[in-house]
């Protein structure tokens, strides 16, 4: 798979689980979901993720919650989130925020020299920020790509979006994680990554 292909959806879906659906790095993304011709571009997901996620997407403007809210309850709180977005929630036994699976990543990306600029002290391991860390590899160290996507990513990924599948009660949100997850299956086979099996905690 080319690294254009992994920098383009990283960049995008990696910006619509991080950012406020109301920011303008992800409003202009989702008028262009919204619409249907995406689906006949984008290079990595199956037909049937890409047409489930459109249908989704079209029901945005109907749904009853406000996109705001929805980002407020899925992301943010107050209450406890029903599929938490950090990686060590899931790879740690105490499913923590910056537990030691974050840590280890913080420590790979400095043996790396990576340095993430963060406008707050968010946890580096928020889904949102690894796919656009993918996108930034594919298009900067792509020899660091396929280490950081196997040990950092994937192995909690798939639960992560089975969850935001389940609990997103949202259009948009739930044809993100159905988007999300064929697109890293299509990562994952394209590059023959193997994914280590992990004991996951949420």
């Amino acid at each position: 798979m080319s690294a254009e292909s992994i920098s383009l959806t990283g960049k995008i879906l990696g910006a619509m689980l991080f950012y406020p659906p109301s920011s303008p790095e992800v409003s202009v993304l989702i008028t262009l979901l919204e619409g249907s011709v995406w689906t006949e571009s984008w290079p990595c997901a199956s037909d049937e993720a890409k047409t489930q996620a459109g249908e989704t997407f079209s029901q945005i403007t109907a749904a009853s919650e406000s996109l705001d809210d929805a980002y407020q309850r899925l992301f943010i709180g107050p209450y406890a989130l029903p599929a938490p977005p950090w990686g060590s929630v899931y790879l740690d036994k105490e499913s923590v925020v910056f537990g030691d699976s974050t840590l280890a990543l913080r420590q790979w990306m400095r043996e790396n020299g990576i340095e993430p600029h963060l406008q707050q002290a968010e946890p580096e391991d928020h889904i949102g920020l690894l796919l656009m860390m993918s996108a930034w590899l594919a298009e900067n160290s792509p020899s660091l790509l396929d280490e950081f996507l196997t040990v950092h990513l994937l192995p909690w990924a798939g639960r992560y979006f089975e969850l935001l599948r389940q609990k997103a009660a949202h259009p948009f949100y739930l044809g993100i994680a159905v988007l999300a997850e064929s697109t890293l299956q299509g990562w994952k086979q394209q590059r023959s990554l193997e994914t280590p099996v992990v004991d996951l905690y949420f």
